[in-house]
């Protein structure tokens, strides 16, 4: 899964992206829009310890690690130091107290997993789906550079998959954000139907391999086609690293319509479905609303900070409510 593959199947060149211009930025991002974020993602922050107000403290007890530790070196006891630090083995040997320097990580890897999958493409109230994960990738993106430590992500579509290894460079993400740009225009309404079943799973595999420990993973999907797999691989890889899911939803999921006339096809078969029947109307809200009862049960399970995000709003607003957007004494992004 590489970009250059990806940049060959999509038949748009790194070029080519900087000169895509669409009408409509609610249905398709531009480079230059999602460029435009970056002085609105100052004051995110995907650290530990984050505010109460922040959803990624998560409703149960969630788990942030943060930058892991490196071992420096080892010296005598001082008054004041950790007893937690104190290496036992070394203070026997030696007869006087020694304890275990470490110093943080100076910087972190940060993978963000963006689905651009034709279930994306889908908005009823403010904008596509595919849209608002865009936008809230590159406003992570945007910070997590800024707060220095690493960034990469896996862009992946129905054909599409782009994988841009972390990196503490201004490239690196500029890769990201092209890649963005590349699997969103690739959704349109007359586009072919592709029978592709497992790729959320096989996106998932990818991300284990190569965030084996101390990552921070942002998912950022509407989580169509999830299965014991996909919590298995999500178990998977929470255990080294730090995982949030974003879940991006569309308002119509939590209410549908009662007169409204929906047409479902697979691209053979198609139906039409009538919600002025109370039943028909109660089947499709229970069938959106399992996939986040689903996605809440992780939570609960493995401690996993969940950030619900809606197509039907902006995304910056959104994404500095959830994460404890902070202000410094002047009254600007800390």
């Amino acid at each position: 899964m590489r970009d250059r593959t990806a940049r060959t199947r999509a038949g748009l060149s790194a070029n080519s992206v900087d000169r895509i211009q669409l009408g409509d930025p609610r249905i398709h991002v531009t480079l230059s829009h999602l460029r435009s974020l970056e002085s609105q993602a100052r004051g995110l922050r995907f650290l530990p310890r984050q505010p109460a107000a922040s959803v990624l403290n998560g409703r149960h007890a969630s788990r942030l690690r943060g930058r892991g530790l490196n071992f420096e070196d080892l010296r005598e006891y001082l008054p004041g130091d950790d007893p937690r630090t104190i290496d036992w083995k070394v203070t026997a040997r030696t007869g006087k107290p020694h304890v275990r320097v470490y110093s943080e990580e100076r910087d972190r890897p940060a993978l963000l997993v963006v689905d651009q999958r034709m279930s994306m493409f889908f908005g009823t109230r403010h904008a596509m789906k595919s849209v608002t994960a865009a936008e809230a990738a590159s406003l992570a993106a945007f910070r997590i550079l800024d707060q220095g430590d690493r960034v990469g992500g896996i862009v992946f579509g129905d054909d599409f998959a782009a994988e841009i290894r972390p990196r503490a460079s201004v490239r690196a993400r500029d890769q990201f954000l092209a890649s963005l740009v590349r699997a969103n225009h690739l959704l349109r309404a007359d586009a072919p139907i592709t029978d592709t079943p497992g790729t959320f799973n096989q996106v998932l595999a990818s991300v284990t391999r190569i965030a084996r420990r101390n990552h921070l993973i942002l998912i950022l999907s509407d989580f169509d086609g999830i299965d014991e797999t996909t919590e298995t691989l999500i178990a998977q890889m929470s255990r080294h690293n730090d995982v949030v899911l974003c879940p991006v939803t569309d308002p119509i999921s939590r209410q549908i319509p009662e007169d409204l006339n929906l047409v479902v096809s697979n691209g053979v078969l198609q139906v039409e479905l009538d919600t002025s029947s109370g039943d028909t109307r109660q089947r499709l809200q229970d069938f959106s609303s399992g996939r986040i009862q689903e996605i809440l049960a992780w939570q609960k399970r493995y401690r996993l900070p969940v950030l619900p995000l809606s197509a039907g709003e902006e995304t910056v607003p959104q994404m500095r409510r959830l994460t404890g957007f902070r202000l410094d004494q002047n009254g600007g992004p800390a």
